[in-house]
């Protein structure tokens, strides 16, 4: 939320719009015109040797600019990321099925970079990996990685925004669940949101208050200690994610996900051979997973070191290196 700072980044602001509501969606038709005339003018006036244009989807005024490139010839050099869920298993916005819809189609003549690898897309759809770590912060998780706390007792650990699509009353049921099987179990929650009061209220009910602590929203830098100690990332969003880069952040600190089956998080998890991913919904199951975790010790170490391993994948160095390989891939013929 910080202003840009940098002397290479010229920032044109646009009105927001968009929501759940059915006025909030309906503003978007009040601003479309100004979108239209704003990326107009912006491409119009870009300098003739512009290399490429990005456009992050999805989101309004992305369809805009989606829509624009497919009338549009230059510049020629388009690439365009889907950062939600590419496959979703449930219907989620018209919107964001439109934006989809067409760009598998090609319409606006651009590679399309999404989360996951995906059966049947067309060429110009490629898996691209989000980046969230510098290398400064993966050799401070592995040092951190190496005096984590013993298992008992078993440290979970959430963070996100606190609502109940993110999964928080589900991972208050699941503490619940393990303390009434006997399992020492504490969850550290940092993130906030209109529902922490009622979510907090409901912690003191059935937990007696003493193992599920809130802290409401912290810096990113912050967060150190909170992976450093934590054993387990407990996920059960049930939220249109891409790939959560929270994560992939707790697993340089050798921290173990325990997560929701959405998008892409089990094709990762499973790669990198740690973790287990659930439908959000079967807490019996995300019960039994995290009671095995603590039966069984030298599994959690072998997973907690691969996820050290497998959070280099997440680094911004291996960012660039892929964006370069992306962009030499923009001679095919399907930017003719």
């Amino acid at each position: 939320m910080l202003p840009y700072s940098s002397e290479r980044v010229s920032f044109i602001p646009v009105p927001f719009a968009g929501g759940d509501t059915l006025s909030e969606k309906a503003a978007v038709l009040r601003v479309a015109s100004h979108y239209i005339n704003t990326i107009l003018r912006e491409l119009r006036d870009l300098d003739p040797q512009t290399d490429v244009v990005h456009v992050r989807c999805p989101a309004p005024v992305s369809l805009v600019a989606l829509m624009l490139m497919s009338f549009l010839r230059t510049p020629r050099k388009r690439w365009v990321k889907y950062a939600g869920n590419w496959q979703p298993k449930h219907l989620d916005s018209i919107g964001y099925m439109i934006q989809r819809w067409w760009l598998k189609r090609n319409f606006a003549r651009a590679n399309v970079t999404v989360n996951g690898d995906w059966p049947h897309q067309p060429p110009h759809v490629i898996a691209f990996v989000n980046p969230c770590l510098t290398r400064d912060e993966l050799d401070e998780g592995r040092v951190q990685a190496a005096s984590k706390p013993p298992l008992s007792p078993l440290r979970l650990l959430f963070v996100g925004a606190v609502n109940e699509k993110k999964g928080v009353g589900r991972a208050l049921e699941i503490v619940r669940r393990l303390i009434n099987h006997g399992l020492q179990v504490s969850l550290e929650i940092v993130g906030d949101g209109p529902q922490r009061a009622s979510f907090e209220a409901r912690a003191a009910l059935c937990t007696q208050g003493r193992n599920v602590t809130f802290y409401g929203w912290l810096p990113r830098p912050a967060l150190g200690p909170f992976f450093q100690r934590a054993h387990l990332m407990l996920f059960p969003s049930d939220s249109s994610e891409g790939w959560p880069k929270v994560l992939s952040e707790a697993m340089a600190y050798g921290v173990v996900p325990v997560a929701s089956d959405v998008s892409n998080i089990p094709q990762y998890l499973r790669e990198a051979g740690v973790g287990v991913t659930l439908n959000p919904y079967d807490l019996d199951n995300f019960t039994t997973a995290i009671i095995g975790y603590a039966q069984q010790p030298g599994r959690w170490q072998i997973e907690s070191k691969r996820s050290i391993i497998a959070a280099k994948r997440f680094t911004y160095d291996a960012y660039l290196e892929n964006i370069s390989r992306l962009l030499e891939l923009e001679k095919r013929p399907a930017f003719s």
